[in-house]
Parts: structure tokens; sequence; C-alpha cells
């Protein structure tokens, strides 16, 4: 039987694991689940008013990036800058801990080395520079929106950096700051949202090393739509620590969550190892196909299919998987190639394609679910 989102987050509560990984498509309910585990750590009667003192859970979901938002000169359209609204956060990051240029480097680390964010004096400002390769800089320029949500996810993961190192001094008053005392989740919705597979892995590998080093009873639960970067967070939390005490039995817990016809929620422990998301790729390849909503990307979902199913079923290549399908196997291969680039950041590959390549894709799908028995 279903249930509500409150009853999931209550359920990921009970389980009292150091960390929870969640798979979900877009649309599911990952941000509303984070409201719903906030509000059950931390009821909305326990204000924000001391900052980051009492504060139980931090969190990074779509309302985080609302802290940021553009002044776009619209008089001049020269004076561009990114302005901060006031909170505790980004004052402890920047002016209690100095972070600026550990914020830069991940910044850059997950976008572009010649795109530097540039700080006014109270932090409350960025404006963002680019180097160009006659060693002049394009100044104040506006940055793309998925860039945006990296230097976001970078001033995220800086004070994730800090809380831990803060919260693994075992006695609390020989910690740096009493602030952090109360803390007992950190709740992370999809930060990927614009990064291409090496960014990603990056980012995943990172994230799953920091929090892997958390010795206090700090409590993290990650969610997120993108398969990738599940599996590679799945492998890393799969693997025991002896250094830091991490064992994966005990402090590790995976699952998928479920959104049925009546709107009611299942979370279904995922134990397959590795996660099989090619089944779930097939599903959003047929919603795809249904709704005639078809784009680029979608390419890498079916040839991400092909690979996996490849290896399971001892095939050399992939692409050997064409051979029994009706028609020209190489043409199909070559437009699968083509469209499946990872050259650019996926924020980019949403980009309309010809209705030929509509057509093949839906003419694929059907033949390899029917050759290959899919259910």
């Amino acid at each position: 039987m279903g249930k509500s989102l409150n009853e999931i987050a209550q359920e990921l509560k009970d389980n009292n694991k150091k960390v929870q990984l969640i798979y979900a498509f877009n649309g599911t309910g990952k941000t509303r689940l984070s409201r719903e585990f906030k509000a059950l750590v931390a009821p909305k009667s326990e204000t924000d008013d001391n900052g980051l003192v009492n504060k139980k859970i931090l969190y990074y979901n779509a309302f985080t990036e609302d802290l940021f938002y553009w002044d776009n000169d619209l008089e001049n359209d020269v004076d561009l800058k990114l302005k901060i609204h006031p909170n505790a956060f980004t004052e402890w990051v920047f002016i209690e801990q100095g972070q600026e240029l550990n914020v830069i480097n991940h910044f850059q680390n997950y976008t572009n080395l010649a795109l530097t964010p540039k700080f006014n004096p109270d932090f409350s400002e960025i404006t963002f520079s680019l180097k160009r390769g006659n060693d002049e800089d394009m100044e104040n320029i506006k940055i793309s929106k998925g860039e945006e949500s990296n230097f976001v996810w970078s001033v995220f993961y800086s004070l994730l950096e800090q809380v831990i190192n803060v919260l693994n001094v075992p006695e609390p008053n020989d910690r740096e700051t009493d602030k952090l005392n109360k803390l007992e989740y950190v709740f992370i919705d999809d930060p990927v949202t614009s990064l291409d597979d090496n960014h990603l892995i990056q980012m995943a590998v990172d994230l799953s090393d920091i929090i892997k080093k958390s010795e206090s009873d700090l409590k993290f639960v990650i969610t997120t739509h993108n398969p990738l970067f599940y599996n590679v967070l799945s492998n890393d939390f799969n693997n025991s620590n002896k250094e830091t005490g991490y064992n994966k039995d005990k402090h590790f817990k995976k699952h998928c969550l479920i959104k049925n016809e009546d709107s009611s929620y299942e979370l279904k422990n995922s134990n397959d190892s590795p996660f099989s998301y090619h089944l779930f790729l097939l599903n959003e390849l047929g919603v795809a196909v249904e709704t005639g909503k078809i784009y680029k990307y979608h390419f890498n979902f079916l040839r991400n299919i092909l690979e996996k199913t490849s290896t399971f079923l001892g095939y050399g290549k992939w692409d050997e998987l064409l051979s029994p399908i009706r028609g020209e196997s190489q043409s199909y291969m070559k437009r699968i190639l083509n469209l499946s680039s990872h050259s650019k950041h996926s924020a980019e590959e949403i980009v309309a394609i010809t209705e030929s390549d509509k057509r093949v894709l839906k003419f694929l799908l059907e033949e390899i679910k029917e050759t290959y028995r899919f259910k």
C-alpha cells in the first residue's frame, strides 16, 4: 500500500542510517520529500532567527539556489552581478570560515578553469570573468544556469567540508564553534543538473569521500534522478573504510522512490549491485516515445541500455546487439554514437532532433524490447 511523502520521510528518519541514497525520476517528488523531511526533523516553529545555532538539518535543493539571484543591470546591460540573499550559511562560509578560494577551486573544477568568480568585500555580490586566449578577460559576464547551479553547489560543498571537520572533533567544548552541535542531518537533493559525465563522476567521488570522513553522528540523505551519479555513489558507499570506521552494512542503505498512479509513494529497497538502471531507462524512453517529447539525451539512455545488456549477455561490444534487428545495424550504430555524444553538458543536450531520429528511436526501442525479451 502506498504512503504519503510525510510517511516516506518518517521511514527515512526511522532507518537511522549514516547514509541513505535514493533514486527517483524527475517529477517524482524528490524536492518535496526534502521539504517534508526538513519539517519532520525541524518543525517550522523552530525559527531560523539564530542562524546556524540550534540548526538540526542542512539541505541542498532547488530552494537553496533561490538564495542567489541576478542583478542584470537592465538600464546599461554592463554591470551584471549574482547577488546573495542574506543568510547564515554563506556568511559562515565566506566571512567566518574564509572559504572564498575553496569555493572558487571547486567551481572551476566542475566548470572551466578560465571562468573566475570575484566577490565584493562583504560577499553579498559575485561577478564572473572569463579568460580568453589572448590573456584578456571578459568581465562581468552572465554565466549559464547550469554554471550558476554548479557555483551554488560549490558553496554548499565548501560548507559541508567545514561542517564535517568541525563535528569530527569528538568533544563539543574543543570545537572551534558550538553553532553546529545540534546538527543531525544533511539532505542533498539532485546536485547534478548540468554536469558532463566526467565532472559528474568527480562530484560523486568527492561527495562520498567527504561523507566517509564524517566521524560524528551526522546523517546524510541523498536523492538523484541521474543513473550514473547514483551508480558511482552506490559503488563508493558499498566499500567500507576501516580508517574512518565506515561500514557499508551498518551505515548505508539505498532505495528507489516510486510514485504510484494514485499519487501515493513507495520507498523500495534497492539491493541490486549494480542497480538495474536499464529497466528505469527503458521506462523513461517509453514515456518519451508515448508523449513525443524525445530529445538528444534519450539516445544516451538507449546506448546505456545497450551497454549494460551487452555486458550481461556476454557480448564484446554493445553494437553487436543491433545485428538481429531489421535494417542497417551500422547505420543505427552511427546514429546512436552521433546523438549520444558526451561532449557537452547535459543541460545543453536538450535540443531538438529530427523526426527521422525520433522514428528511429521508437523503432529501436520496440525492436530491442522484443528481441531481448524485456518485460
